[in-house]
């Protein structure tokens, strides 16, 4: 057997959303891009390898991991990602690696690298354990009352985004960015009905014209940060700025709008991302206080009540299978759009040039013939991490475009979460369940709201 106990399958089950029960149609489908992406997924993608339909133009869902495997490792070059996609992102991070392809792509991938090595990343642990601390202190102000944990994430992460970017932040200011990324997230995320019919991605799209003001500025505070970083001498150890702006040098180095763009989409990738993924983890910790438990009890026996630290990520093993827990069941980026450039076979589907190919995250996580009880949470199904498919779990994409940040995310991650849980219990407030809804990212729509109680 698989080792679940009765006792374990009569824990909550987490919310969802009820998917289609048949794939949409043009006008249904822009009418629930609108309120979320999610329910454009049909309810059959649970259980099949592939779906196929026209929806304005074709498009086929891949769900099984060789078909995953052919599109984001095998045969990448054949499909970069959709108009949609880069047409999304481009307003706020321009044409950074995120929205880059090929030659371009790999050349920006190549000199970013050294930004993410894992020497790097242990080295930027003291500024992640700072934003934990400053989260605790927020939260014991909150002592005894609800909180939206939610908020409280967003702001502990803008704190290690702006840190580990800007060295403190000096000439960014908060308020300038998070207003950006507001407006964009409301206005560039929603489908357009131009792209329902595939129009050019040269016909303008109005909403995503809107929040080109805010935008703009953050632009603006950013190429100001650059160029009073440019005459200075690096940061010890080295910020991500430092070591973008002397990826500059050489004749094949990156570009001052490059280090810009890249800039931008570490701020817009790395910052929300994170924020999210440990806000989820926060709502089904207090759905589940039994895990809550358990993996407070490895936070304080590794912490005491001190601040964890990148050297004690190692000994959180059961804080990261909760992590992984969590990105399974709400990965930030729950569906990714590519486009077939060449004509190919899937699973004996023909795909021709022009066809749109996503790759599901949301229903592949939740597949039935990948996952035991997919609707669970179940922390201990990462245990072994050698079990788990490779190309059935995809928090961060996978083949050669996989995120370069993520080793710089679960750092993140198990720091501030182990050292929450290490001081704080986390009770759901009844009737304020979030509702997971995917615009550009997966976010928990009504906040993750919380009764904080301190740790004895």
């Amino acid at each position: 057997m698989d080792g679940h106990t009765p006792q374990e399958t009569r824990r909550p089950i987490p919310v969802s959303v009820p998917l289609a029960r048949t794939a949409p149609g043009m006008l249904e489908s822009y009418r629930i891009s609108q309120r979320n992406v999610l329910e454009l997924i049909p309810q059959e993608a649970l259980e099949a390898d592939i779906l196929s339909g026209v929806a304005g133009t074709r498009w086929h869902m891949v769900m099984a991991p060789e078909a995953v495997r052919r599109v984001l490792q095998a045969r990448v070059e054949d499909y970069p990602k959709s108009g949609i996609a880069q047409a999304v992102l481009r307003p706020a991070i321009g044409d950074s690696m995120l929205v880059a392809e090929g030659t371009e792509w790999r050349r920006q991938r190549r000199l970013a690298a050294p930004a993410f090595s894992p020497r790097h990343v242990k080295g930027l642990g003291p500024v992640m354990s700072a934003a934990a601390d400053r989260a605790c202190v927020r939260l014991q102000a909150r002592a005894g009352h609800t909180a939206n944990l939610l908020e409280e994430m967003v702001a502990a992460t803008f704190d290690v985004i702006s840190d580990t970017t800007f060295s403190g932040g000096a000439g960014v200011d908060r308020d300038t960015v998070m207003a950006a990324l507001e407006a964009y997230g409301a206005a560039a995320g929603k489908m357009s009905f131009l792209d329902v019919l595939g129009a050019p991605d040269w016909v303008p799209r109005p909403a995503r014209m809107r929040p080109a003001p805010a935008l703009a500025e953050m632009q603006a505070m950013a190429d100001r940060v650059i160029a009073t970083r440019s005459g200075q001498a690096k940061t010890d150890p080295p910020d991500l700025l430092d070591l973008l702006v002397e990826a500059r040098a050489g004749e094949d180095g990156l570009s001052a709008r490059d280090v810009r763009d890249n800039l931008l989409a570490f701020i817009v990738a790395g910052h929300e991302t994170t924020a999210l993924t440990l806000a989820w983890a926060c709502y089904l910790l207090g759905l589940d206080p039994q895990v809550q438990e358990r993996a407070a009890a490895e936070a304080r026996a590794v912490l005491g009540t001190r601040t964890a630290t990148a050297e004690d990520v190692a000994d959180l093993p059961y804080i990261r299978q909760v992590i992984d827990e969590t990105l399974r069941l709400y990965p930030p980026a729950a569906f990714l759009s590519r486009a077939a450039a060449e004509p190919d076979m899937i699973l004996g589907t023909d795909i021709l040039p022009g066809d749109t190919v996503t790759v599901p995250v949301y229903a592949i996580h939740r597949h039935k013939a990948l996952w035991h009880e997919p609707e669970r949470f179940d922390p201990d199904r990462f245990a072994d991490r050698k079990t788990i498919p490779r190309y059935a779990y995809l928090p961060f994409g996978d083949g050669p475009r996989i995120c370069i940040g993520a080793s710089f995310a679960l750092q993140e991650a198990i720091i501030i979460l182990s050292t929450v849980l290490a001081r704080f219990r986390l009770r759901m407030v009844e009737g304020r369940s979030p509702i997971p809804t995917l615009l550009i990212t997966l976010r928990p729509e009504g906040g993750v709201w919380m009764h904080v109680e301190p740790r004895s």
